[in-house]
């Protein structure tokens, strides 16, 4: 099977999903953490679908493809600090998040190995 969209990667629909349940999640946090914890989790996570789109659109030149696939990657590591600051601020549900984060980041790393070369 051809994947045609990166819509249908794997760690895309992730990403994807992490990205709405921080959405979801978010909007219960305290609200003196809109400006702050909030935006900057929400801006991480939808800009590891972001990349990942990008990676797909350069994926016929591969140290494009790489570059924006450690883009995704560094952006869901962003994202690990959201999880332990979501605590500290008493955030609801910041577990679940932590563990959907380290699956995403997981996935997007298996992507590239360690040389830099598709893996």
């Amino acid at each position: 099977m051809q994947i045609k969209s990166p819509k249908e990667l794997k760690v895309y629909q992730r990403a994807y999903a992490l990205a709405m349940e921080i959405y979801r999640i978010s909007k219960h946090w305290p609200t003196e953490e809109k400006f702050s914890l909030i935006d900057q989790i929400r801006r991480s996570s939808r800009s590891v679908c972001a990349n990942l789109r990008e990676a797909w659109a350069k994926r016929r030149y591969e140290a494009h493809f790489v570059s924006k696939l450690t883009d995704a990657a560094s952006g869901s590591e962003s994202l690990q600090l959201g999880g332990p600051t979501a605590q500290g601020a008493s955030c609801s549900e910041s577990l679940r998040l932590g563990e959907m984060v380290e699956i995403v980041r997981r996935t997007a790393l298996r992507l590239v190995d360690p040389t830099g070369r598709r893996a």
